[in-house]
């Protein structure tokens, strides 16, 4: 494993930042704080922490709790008139901080575009910078799946996207920051991998993390 002194000098000179986005960006699951707004929340919570200790393929998770929740487009469209994901302490000075040192920053998440355009708004993320799944709708507005064919849909998917981004727009260096098992397996192809506790902290991504924080601020000093 890398040492600290090293990952510090990659995150230093990376030319791109990706972050997952619940538990990191913002302090809550997504798909989590959904299925309350469907009533579903307590079956889904407990699929979710599986699914983030890597007890389960991240495909065969999404699928079971999407099946579960069977959000319809008017409830997707009424959870996010009403609910306003509430960001991580320090995530909006990190991500200016980042931008004035030339950095690209970009979303990577195992959680829906739609609930994280507002989120990538209030970061002044441009949309093109979200790499997340795709819910799909029948013409009557109920549920009808998830977009199979995006990357982040299944387990790997945070590295493909990683991939993606070195191999077709050219970046060189590639940080990753996440609190979970599917961000762990980001690192390579991403030059080093920042675990992050802040909200959440999971035993076995600390263990292998090669930097591991619980506050932003850490990271944005480190620039």
């Amino acid at each position: 494993m890398a040492s600290l002194d090293k990952i510090m000098s990659i995150w230093k000179c990376a030319d791109a930042i990706t972050f997952d986005v619940d538990s990191t960006v913002t302090t809550e699951e997504g798909i989590d704080e959904l299925a309350k707004f469907c009533g579903k929340g307590e079956q889904i919570a407990e699929l979710t922490k599986r699914a983030m200790q890597g007890d389960m393929t991240f495909q065969q998770s999404l699928s079971v709790r999407l099946q579960i929740i069977n959000p319809s487009l008017a409830q997707i469209k009424e959870f996010l008139n009403t609910h306003k994901a509430k960001l991580t302490d320090g995530i909006k000075e990190l991500v200016s901080a980042l931008r004035s040192h030339g950095k690209q920053v970009f979303l990577v998440s195992g959680g829906f575009h739609s609930l994280i355009m507002p989120i990538a708004a209030q970061l002044n993320i441009p949309p093109e910078n979200i790499y997340a799944n795709k819910l799909k709708f029948y013409f009557t507005g109920e549920y009808a799946g998830f977009d199979e064919s995006q990357p982040t849909s299944k387990s790997g998917g945070k590295a493909e996207v990683i991939r993606h981004l070195k191999e077709k727009e050219g970046f060189k260096i590639v940080v990753h920051i996440g609190d979970g098992a599917t961000d762990l397996e980001a690192s390579p192809p991403a030059d080093a991998f920042i675990g992050f506790g802040g909200n959440v902290i999971r035993e076995n991504v600390k263990l292998c993390s090669q930097w591991y924080v619980t506050n932003f601020n850490d990271l944005t000093k480190s620039l």
